[in-house]
């Protein structure tokens, strides 16, 4: 996990390193506390990561602190890359674990144009069985809410 407070990382991770100015990257933003980058293997060009400075294995593990400037840096991404990149929108998404090719949260901010091939979400899609399975689903996700706001 990260070091409270810290920008250190660890140097194995990539992302660390990126964000230590040891590694190389096209950078497009830099803050006290996030780096944004531009992705060595792109879905089209302007595909942009952001990323915290201090080691964050996933979304689950992005301390409150850290949280707003986050969020809020995606957000001035995803509207910078239409403007810059005369793109008609982005899309925006985090792995977490599975699929996740640097073990450092990362934002993709992908810039989109209507007909770039791109279609959709990348999984099949499914329907409930029932309303009541819709519905048990749902409370295993309530229960687990609760469950989070009741610990310690």
């Amino acid at each position: 996990m990260s070091e409270p407070g810290g920008h250190a990382g660890s140097a194995e991770c990539l992302f660390c390193r990126i964000a230590a100015g040891t590694d190389p990257a096209r950078l497009v933003l830099t803050t006290e506390h996030v780096v944004a980058f531009l992705d060595v293997r792109p879905v089209f060009a302007g595909h942009t990561l952001l990323v915290p400075r201090e080691h964050v294995p996933t979304l689950v593990d992005l301390p409150a602190r850290l949280s707003a400037e986050f969020w809020e840096t995606g957000r001035r991404l995803a509207a910078a890359l239409p403007r810059g990149l005369g793109a008609e929108g982005t899309f925006v998404a985090i792995n977490n674990v599975v699929s996740q090719s640097v073990p450092h949260l990362h934002l993709h901010v992908v810039p989109r144009t209507k007909g770039d091939g791109l279609r959709g979400f990348f999984w099949p899609r499914t329907r409930y069985a029932d309303e009541a399975e819709a519905e048990r689903t749902a409370e295993r996700i309530r229960a687990a809410l609760a469950e989070e706001r009741s610990a310690p």
